[in-house]
């Protein structure tokens, strides 16, 4: 089979199309044929160093639709012919995947595999953020960075649905048209403005209920420094660099909640993750949660794919196709 590998970390170039063997199935698991890869930032985390599989070469990302192809021993909830999706199991960047039988979820009929490859991880991202980490009220305000990103415009959308009030950053004028139709309240030009100024003066020093931050070191102070006592700092990425170690008693002034949230942590059991990839589905089917693909690249270009969501030239979800 075609598949993208990675002989070492590094930039984008490291990873190439090479011809592979189809994997062997173990216990638990069903072979996929891929239709359609989602691509996530966390691939790009990944290539560059961080949570790298026990040896090289390696197939990254962890996100894809397809049709089973093949059962393993003991799976007995799945046949040759379903149509899946799936989210959290390295290797979708290839033709064929062997994944675990419990993380894949069924698809509708109606719905296309690249719309499927473009929900789970970052729809079912959004759902735990928006709904799982505070009981969050209809006087609260959020903000949302990079809204204009992949889950940033599902995380406006679902934050809307529990009618908060919601600030987004974001850097161009595209982005900001985007982030409005998702239904942000205040928008904010990252690269001209101040987020905390804004913030601040417009809930007269007050601060807001929860900040949701996917860019890490370069907001994170001024995060926290917008948050009202007893706020939620929830980091969920570092696109722009890994928060450096800092002195708890920063979280103390106000009684500040932090958290490093996990899908996988939120996702743990199979009853939990068909209860959550359920709703985003059904959501997407009944028009409730638009999804928008912002680029869709062939699998031979995924290096490029990776260069784009690197420079923060994308805008919703990138794709792969098969």
């Amino acid at each position: 089979m075609q598949a993208i590998t990675i002989h070492s970390t590094g930039g984008p170039e490291v990873m190439q199309l090479e011809t592979v063997p189809t994997p062997k199935l173990k216990n638990g698991e069903v072979l996929i044929e891929i239709k359609s890869i989602g691509v996530n930032y966390t691939d790009v985390a990944s290539r560059r160093g961080t949570n790298l599989p026990e040896q090289f070469p390696w197939i990254p990302g962890r996100e894809a639709s397809g049709v089973v192809v093949e059962i393993g021993k003991n799976v007995n909830d799945l046949k040759v012919g379903d149509r899946v999706a799936y989210a959290m199991a390295t290797g979708s960047y290839a033709e064929f995947a062997a994944v675990p039988a419990w993380l894949t979820v069924p698809i509708p009929d109606d719905m296309s595999f690249e719309t499927a490859s473009a929900i789970l991880l970052q729809a079912m991202t959004a759902h735990f953020l928006a709904n799982d980490i505070t009981t969050l009220q209809t006087s609260d305000r959020a903000l949302v960075h990079a809204g204009a990103g992949g889950v940033g415009l599902l995380l406006i959308q679902m934050l809307k649905m529990l009618d908060v009030y919601v600030y987004t950053t974001i850097s161009t004028e595209v982005k900001a048209k985007l982030a409005k139709e998702a239904g942000a309240d205040c928008l904010i030009q990252y690269t001209t403005d101040d987020f905390e100024k804004i913030i601040l003066d417009q809930t007269n020093e007050k601060g807001i209920a929860i900040v949701y931050d996917a860019v890490g070191d370069t907001t994170f102070q001024k995060g926290l420094n917008i948050l009202k006592p007893r706020g939620h700092m929830v980091l969920y990425g570092t696109a722009s660099a890994p928060v450096p170690p800092f002195d708890t008693n920063l979280l103390r002034g106000k009684s500040i909640f932090l958290t490093r949230p996990m899908l996988g942590d939120y996702t743990s059991t199979r009853e939990e993750l068909l209860q959550r990839s359920t709703t985003v589905l059904d959501w997407v089917q009944q028009g409730k949660l638009k999804i928008r693909i912002g680029l869709k690249l062939p699998l031979s270009d995924a290096a490029e794919a990776h260069r784009k969501l690197e420079g923060r030239q994308t805008t919703g979800k990138v794709i792969l196709t098969v």
